[in-house]
C-alpha cells in the first residue's frame, strides 16, 4: 500500500475516530462494524475488524483479527502488548505480529463486548513506538437461548357463548438472544392444543375464540401455546405454555320442572302457614343466572301461597287459609317458575319460564265444633227478672259423624252469678236482674264440646248489652254549702243548683226544679227554674236573725223527663251568717262551726288560752328533765367502785378485827360460798418486815411477798367476784424515821406518850382521846 493510500485511510479514520480517548471509545464499535478492510488508526496503527463469535469451541486458539503498526518492518524489533477486559484470559495477542486470538468460550448473554488496549514498544529501548490505543471486540450472537414464558401457567375466563374472535387472553414469551442481530430473538406463536375452539395470533400471542361454546356442555379447556424463535425456521428453538380457559356462566337456559304433575296432601286441621310441599325447577345455569321466582297461576280456592327458598331455589307451597275436608277434598293449582335475571341476548331462544300442576288432597280430621258466628251480640233490659232469655248460640260438628254438642260458659265469679246456659240448645238466661248503672256490658265466653270426644272444644265470644230503663231519680251532683246574710234583701240569689241522673236518655236529660208543696207558702226562699237543667235559690224576704233560726232546710223537688218520669226530693241546707249582704265563705264556715259546738267567741278564746298555758308548762318540764339528765349521777367526792357502790360509816378495831364488818356485803352474788378462814398473817408480816429491812424491792423476798399476797387474793372466796385493786405498803430499808409499826416494838404502849396528838388538830381528836387514856389499839 503506497503512502497516498495510507494517508487517505488516515484522514477517513481521523474523521470517524477522534484522537480524544473518550470519543474514541464511544465510536470503536461502529468503526469495527463499518470497515472490513485493513485500516490505519491514528498515525501508525493498522488493524482488521475484530469480531468474536460466541459459542466458538476449539482446542486451539481461534484467530479473530490483527492489530499492527505501520512502523513494523517485520524484523522482530517491535513487541505488541494487549491489556484490558479479558486480556490473557479470553484473548491473547501474538507479540511479534499483533494477531489476536480467543482462547475460551464466550457468552454474549453474559457479556456482549470487551474493551481492550494495545501498545507497541521497541524491544531494545522498551520505549513505545505507537501510543496506546483502545478498541472493542464485539461478541456476535448465535441462537443459543430458547424462548421462555415467564408468566405461565396461564388461567383465563371468558363468558360462554361468546362470539367468534372474542379475545380471551394474551401470552408473552421472551428470548435472551440479541434481537438486533439476526432472527434469534424473533418469536412466532402457534396453537399446539385447543383447536377448533381457540386460535392464537402468531406475532402477538393473543388467544381468541374460534367458535361459540356452551358452559353446560364443557366448562373448562386446556390450551397449549408454542413459541419458536428464528421466525419458526428450521433449527429454531421453542417453548410451550399451558393456558387453562374457564367458561363463565350466562343465563342461556330456562328453568325446567322435572315433574309435570305433583301430588301433595294437607290435613284440614293444619293451621294457616303450614308447609304443604315443595316443587323444584332445574336450571343448568349457576349463581344468579339460576335464581328464579315461583308463583301460583291458577287456584280457584285461593287457599294456597308459594314462596321461593333462595338457598335451594325450591318453591315452598304454604297454606294460605284453612281447608275443609267436608266442603272440598281436592285442590289443583298451577305453579310457574320464572328466571329472576334474564339476559336479553337469549330471549330469542324462548321464554325463560316453565309451569307444572300440583294436586293437593285434603285429609279428614276430627275437628272441633264450629259456631255459626265468631262473635255474638245480645241485648237485655236492665231489671229483667231472673230466668229471662238473653239469646242463643249455635255450634255444629263439621265432621261427617256430626257428634252432639254440649255448651258451657267459662265462668268468672260475676258471670257465674249473673248468667247460665242450657248445655243442650245453647240458650243463655239471666240468673238475677241486671243493673245497667253497675255494668252496661257483659263479655261471656261460651264453649262448645263434642260429647263423643271431649278434647274437641271451641270457643265463641258473647257480648251482652244491658239496655237502660228509667229507674234512677235525679239528684244533686254534690252537697251544696249555702249561706245567707242576716242583712240579705228580698230577691237576692244565694245559690245555683243543678242535677244529675244515672240513667241514659235518648233525647237528653231535662230536669224541672221546684219547692215541695208543704213548704211553698211558708218558705223564706223561692226556687226559679232556669229551664237549662239549673235553678236559682232566691230570698223571699229581707233580713234574717241567727238568734231566731240558724239553719233553714229547703225541700227541692227535681223531676226528669224519662218514661215514666221520676221525681226526687233533695234537701238544701241554708245557714244564716253574721254578715251584711255579701257572704264571706271562710267567716261563715267559722260561725257555723262554732254554732255546732255550742261555743261563743269568748269561750273559744278562753279554751285556746288554757291550751297555750298547758303547752308552755309541758315544754318547761321537758327542758328541766333534759338538763337533769346531763348532770353526773354521783358527786365528785363519792367513790365509784365499778357498778356496785356500798357506803358505810364503821370504825374498825384494828388489823386483826375481822368481825366488825361483814365483807360479804360487797359481793354481788346472792349464793354464799363456803367460807375459808383467813390465814394468820400477823407473824408472817412481822418476819417478812424484818427481812425487808435488809433487801430492796427488787429482791426475791419482796417478789415472793407480792406473789403470796396475789395468790391469797385470788383464792379468797369473800372478795368481790371481779377484778379489783389490791394495795400493799412496803417499808424499805434505811429509813431515818424508823418503823411506825408496833409489830416490831418490844416496849408496850404504856411506855409511850401520846399527849402531842391533841396538838395535831381536829382530825386527830378522836385518836388523841383514845391514847390519852392508854388504851391499846390491836394490830
Amino acid at each position: 500500500m503506497n503512502s497516498s493510500v495510507l494517508l487517505r485511510l488516515m484522514v477517513m479514520l481521523a474523521q470517524l475516530w477522534p484522537c480524544s480517548p473518550s470519543t474514541q471509545s464511544s465510536r470503536t464499535q461502529k468503526t469495527v462494524q463499518s470497515f472490513t478492510a485493513v485500516r490505519r488508526v491514528k498515525r501508525g496503527w493498522l488493524w482488521e475488524p475484530l469480531f468474536a463469535t460466541e459459542e466458538q469451541i476449539s482446542p486451539n486458539p481461534v484467530y479473530i483479527g490483527q492489530l499492527k503498526s505501520d512502523l513494523d518492518k517485520q524484523d522482530g524489533n517491535l513487541k505488541y502488548i494487549l491489556t484490558g477486559e479479558g486480556a490473557e484470559s479470553f484473548f491473547i495477542m501474538n507479540e511479534y505480529n499483533g494477531k489476536i486470538y480467543v482462547t475460551q468460550k464466550l457468552d454474549r448473554e453474559k457479556k456482549s463486548f470487551y474493551i481492550l488496549r494495545a501498545q507497541a514498544i521497541n524491544r531494545s529501548t522498551h520505549l513505545p513506538v505507537e501510543p496506546e490505543s483502545e478498541f472493542i471486540i464485539k461478541v456476535r450472537d448465535v441462537n443459543d437461548n430458547e424462548p421462555q414464558f415467564l408468566d405461565g401457567p396461564y388461567v383465563a375466563t371468558v363468558p360462554e357463548m361468546s362470539p367468534e374472535g372474542t379475545s380471551v387472553t394474551q401470552v408473552t414469551a421472551t428470548d435472551a438472544d440479541d434481537p438486533s442481530y439476526g432472527n434469534s430473538a424473533r418469536l412466532l406463536y402457534s396453537l399446539i392444543q385447543g383447536q377448533p375452539y381457540f386460535s392464537v395470533e402468531p406475532k402477538t400471542g393473543v388467544i381468541r375464540m374460534a367458535s361459540q361454546m356452551d358452559r353446560e356442555t364443557k366448562d373448562q379447556y386446556l390450551v397449549i401455546i408454542q413459541a419458536k424463535d428464528m421466525v419458526g425456521q428450521p433449527g429454531a428453538l421453542s417453548a410451550t405454555a399451558t393456558v387453562t380457559i374457564n367458561l363463565s356462566d350466562v343465563n342461556d337456559n330456562p328453568p325446567k320442572f322435572q315433574q309435570r304433575l305433583y301430588y301433595m296432601s294437607v290435613s284440614e286441621e293444619a293451621p294457616v302457614g303450614t308447609t304443604v310441599g315443595r316443587v323444584f325447577a332445574e336450571d343448568s345455569d349457576t349463581g344468579d343466572n339460576a335464581a328464579m321466582d315461583y308463583s301460583i297461576e291458577a287456584d280457584s280456592s285461593d287457599a294456597f301461597n308459594i314462596i321461593t327458598d333462595n338457598e335451594t331455589q325450591e318453591g315452598i307451597i304454604l297454606l294460605k287459609r284453612r281447608v275443609d275436608y267436608e266442603s272440598k277434598r281436592r285442590h289443583s293449582i298451577e305453579v310457574k317458575a320464572v328466571n329472576r335475571y334474564i339476559d336479553e341476548r337469549f330471549l330469542k331462544e324462548g321464554p325463560f319460564e316453565d309451569t307444572t300442576i300440583v294436586k293437593i288432597s285434603v285429609e279428614d280430621a276430627d275437628e272441633p265444633p264450629v259456631f255459626t258466628l265468631e262473635n255474638y251480640m245480645m241485648e237485655i233490659t236492665e231489671g229483667a227478672e231472673s230466668g229471662s232469655l238473653v239469646g242463643v248460640v249455635t255450634a255444629r260438628d263439621p265432621d261427617v259423624d256430626n257428634s252432639p254438642i254440649r255448651y258451657s260458659i267459662v265462668h268468672s265469679t260475676l258471670l257465674k252469678r249473673l248468667f247460665s246456659i242450657n248445655e243442650h240448645n245453647g240458650a243463655i238466661i239471666t240468673t238475677e236482674p241486671l243493673d245497667r248503672e253497675i255494668a252496661s256490658w257483659h263479655n261471656i265466653t261460651v264453649t262448645a264440646t263434642e260429647t263423643r270426644n271431649p278434647e274437641k272444644i271451641s270457643e265463641a265470644n258473647v257480648y251482652v248489652q244491658v239496655l237502660d230503663v228509667n229507674d234512677n231519680a235525679p239528684e244533686f251532683p254534690k252537697d251544696y254549702e249555702t249561706f245567707v246574710c242576716e242583712n240579705a234583701v228580698s230577691g237576692q240569689l244565694i245559690q245555683s243548683i243543678s242535677a244529675v241522673d244515672q240513667d241514659d236518655s235518648t233525647e237528653g236529660h231535662h230536669f224541672n226544679f221546684s219547692l215541695a208543696q208543704e213548704d211553698a207558702n211558708s218558705s223564706h226562699f223561692t226556687v226559679k227554674d232556669n229551664q237549662d237543667n239549673t235553678a236559682g235559690i232566691f230570698t223571699a224576704k229581707s233580713g234574717f236573725r241567727r238568734q231566731e233560726q240558724f239553719f233553714f232546710y229547703l225541700p227541692i223537688l227535681i223531676q226528669d223527663n224519662g218514661t215514666p218520669p221520676l221525681t226526687s226530693t233533695n234537701t238544701l241546707t241554708v245557714t244564716v251568717c253574721d254578715c251584711d249582704t255579701e257572704v264571706n265563705i271562710f267567716y261563715c264556715r267559722y260561725g257555723a262551726f262554732m254554732y255546732s259546738l255550742g261555743l261563743s267567741t269568748e269561750a273559744l278564746v278562753a279554751v285556746l288560752a288554757c291550751i297555750l298555758i298547758f303547752l308552755v308548762f309541758f315544754l318547761a318540764i321537758v327542758t328541766i328533765r333534759q338538763q337533769q339528765k346531763k348532770k353526773p349521777p354521783f358527786s365528785e367526792k363519792m367513790e365509784e367502785f365499778r357498778e356496785n357502790i356500798v357506803s358505810y360509816d364503821d370504825e374498825g378495831g384494828g388489823e386483826e378485827d375481822t368481825e366488825a364488818f361483814d365483807i360479804s356485803a360487797l359481793r354481788t352474788r346472792t349464793a354464799v360460798r363456803t367460807h375459808r378462814p383467813r390465814k394468820k398473817v400477823a407473824s408472817e408480816i412481822q418476819s417478812l418486815y424484818r427481812q425487808s429491812l435488809q433487801v430492796g424491792p427488787d429482791s426475791a423476798i419482796f417478789r415472793q411477798f407480792i406473789s403470796e399476797k396475789l395468790e391469797e387474793a385470788n383464792t379468797d372466796p369473800s372478795v368481790p367476784p371481779y377484778d379489783s385493786l389490791q394495795t400493799y405498803a412496803f417499808e424499805g430499808t434505811g429509813s431515818l424515821a424508823g418503823s411506825l409499826s408496833s409489830l416490831g416494838s418490844t416496849s408496850s404502849d404504856m411506855d409511850q406518850s401520846y399527849e402531842h396528838l391533841a396538838d395535831w388538830g381536829p382530825h386527830f381528836k378522836q385518836l388523841a382521846g383514845m391514847y390519852s387514856s392508854h388504851t391499846t389499839v390491836g394490830d
